[in-house]
């Protein structure tokens, strides 16, 4: 797991500081109880590497803990959905 994944609410994101920039899920309110996760981003020199995964990961644990359905329209987080059916239960 990448150390330091932090929530940031006011921001609608989630961020991890790595050597190489900052690596960022975000997020946006799409109605009661439903977050639309729609952009994933990872410096160029650590795609490939996992972080996207663990930082959706991170995301999706947070939607469950706090009683929220989600969206995908972030092309990576809805492949990440599709790759691990036991999270599909979150879908809206």
């Amino acid at each position: 797991m990448i150390a330091n994944v932090r929530h940031e609410p006011e921001s609608q994101r989630f961020v991890s500081e790595t050597a190489a920039g900052s690596a960022v899920i975000h997020y946006r309110e799409a109605g009661d109880r439903v977050l639309d996760f729609d952009h994933t981003f990872v410096p160029v020199a650590l795609r490939g590497g996992g972080i996207a995964s663990q930082l959706t990961q991170q995301a999706l644990l947070y939607a469950r803990e706090h009683g929220f359905k989600v969206i995908a329209s972030c092309p990576f987080v809805a492949a990440y959905i599709e790759r691990h059916p036991e999270q599909r239960d979150l879908l809206a």
